[in-house]
Parts: structure tokens; sequence; C-alpha cells
């Protein structure tokens, strides 16, 4: 069965304190429904369209765990804490290829 992956990408970080409570929040929530981090921070380097924003990868055992995840009461209260317009950001859930 292929991994998946959450492909997040920052636009913007308009309240840090919020963005602050939602890390706070969703890293457990993210480690307890079976994610790995791979990579979280800024990019090394920015080609084409790139934004210098933080930019978050995690690996899953599954696409049904990774869609899973984004749903649990845990990463519920993350998001809740983050607020609306807070942030601007993308969030991907792709299947890997082997």
């Amino acid at each position: 069965m292929p991994k998946a992956f959450w492909v997040v990408t920052y636009r913007s970080l308009k309240n840090v304190d919020a963005w602050q409570a939602y890390a706070k929040l969703a890293k457990p929530a993210i480690t307890n429904a079976g994610g790995r981090f791979v990579a979280l921070g800024k990019p090394a380097m920015i080609y084409e369209a790139g934004m210098d924003q933080i930019v978050v990868l995690v690996e899953f055992s599954s696409l049904k765990e990774a869609i899973a995840c984004h749903e649990t009461p845990a990463y519920q209260e993350a998001l809740r804490a983050l607020g609306n317009g807070n942030v601007e950001r993308d969030i991907r859930i792709v299947e890997g290829t082997a």
C-alpha cells in the first residue's frame, strides 16, 4: 500500500500567536494519528512561483490514515486554535507512487 503525504505550504502568517497555539496542538494530534514529520521550515531554495514561507511535509502509512488525521477531534481542536484569517496556506493530501 502506498504511503500518503500532507503537503502544507504557507502563503502568509498574519498572527504568530495563533499559529504557535495551533502548532502546539497540531504536532501531537498529527503524530498521534500516525503522521511523521519529514520536513518543517522555510525553503532552502525557491524556484518559479515559490514563496519564502513555511513548508510542512508529513508522511502517513496510507491515504486513509492521512485523510482520517485531518478529521480527528484533536486536529480539529488545533484548527479552532488557529482561527480564521490568521494564516493563508494550502494543504494537499497526496498518495505516494509506491
